[in-house]
């Protein structure tokens, strides 16, 4: 009876502890929604309902294909052809390479002749890229050089209109997940291509207001991927004491 009780008071801390990264957690997630439905206009308006002191002035509405480059990526075919071992080879981005937690895209587990470049969309540092399908959608900055097949959307702000980071939580805001979803209403396939990102209405602060924006947001990010890898390490020990400490 001593043991059973020194074990049940073991695994009800470990619970404990899941809980509150858990309610943590949840917490940090709605949070984060709604800063994203606040910190953006919304409904055609010029201000959004929540800002930082100093800043008063009205954003800059215009369509999101008159301030970036917006390039469907491609495939070399067949792909089994281009795939090489060679460490010279190409980075070649999959939607499996792109991180469950964060927002950059760091490495690839695959990577392609350089032959197949001309039938491929090369992606440099910086650039963003965005899932086309309407499942997924959430876009990733590029952190290395590769090559992106045709389930990606390259964005390229080549004129420097915004901030990557407050961008990058740009396109994934609910704002413009409506847009899509509207654009796409109808349509015989469900998924994003370069026409329909490209019409979507953007609304843009200046360069100092999208990088206060940026910061916060990011900060609201590594404090959720703080928690959820304490949740997965604490569910990790869990399982590995229960199966441990019963025969």
């Amino acid at each position: 009876l001593e043991e059973q009780r020194q074990i049940g008071v073991f695994f009800d801390r470990l619970d404990t502890l899941i809980t509150l990264h858990q309610r943590k957690y949840d917490k940090l997630c709605v949070l984060k929604k709604s800063m994203l439905d606040k910190m953006f206009p919304k409904g055609g308006s010029l201000y959004p309902e929540i800002r930082f002191a100093g800043f008063t002035d009205p954003w800059e509405q215009r369509k999101l294909s008159e301030l970036v480059e917006i390039e469907r990526g491609g495939s070399p075919r067949p792909i089994e052809r281009y795939i090489t071992d060679d460490p010279c080879g190409l980075n070649w981005v999959k939607i499996g390479d792109a991180p469950e937690l964060g927002r950059y895209i760091t490495q690839t587990t695959e990577k392609i002749k350089p032959e197949g470049l001309a039938k491929t969309r090369q992606v440099y540092p910086g650039d963003l890229v965005l899932s086309n399908s309407m499942s997924f959608g959430r876009p990733y900055i590029m952190a290395i050089k590769g090559c992106i097949h045709d389930g990606w959307l390259l964005i390229r702000d080549a004129q420097k209109h915004f901030d990557p980071i407050f961008l990058c939580h740009m396109l994934g805001a609910p704002q413009m997940l409506n847009q899509y979803r509207m654009f796409a209403a109808g349509s015989t396939v469900n998924n994003l291509n370069k026409e329909l990102v490209g019409k979507a209405i953007v609304s843009l602060p200046s360069k100092d207001e999208q990088r206060e924006i940026g910061i916060v947001l990011d900060r609201l990010d590594s404090l959720i991927t703080l928690h959820q890898r304490k949740l997965e390490l604490l569910r990790n020990i869990k399982k590995s004491m229960l199966d441990k400490m019963f025969v």
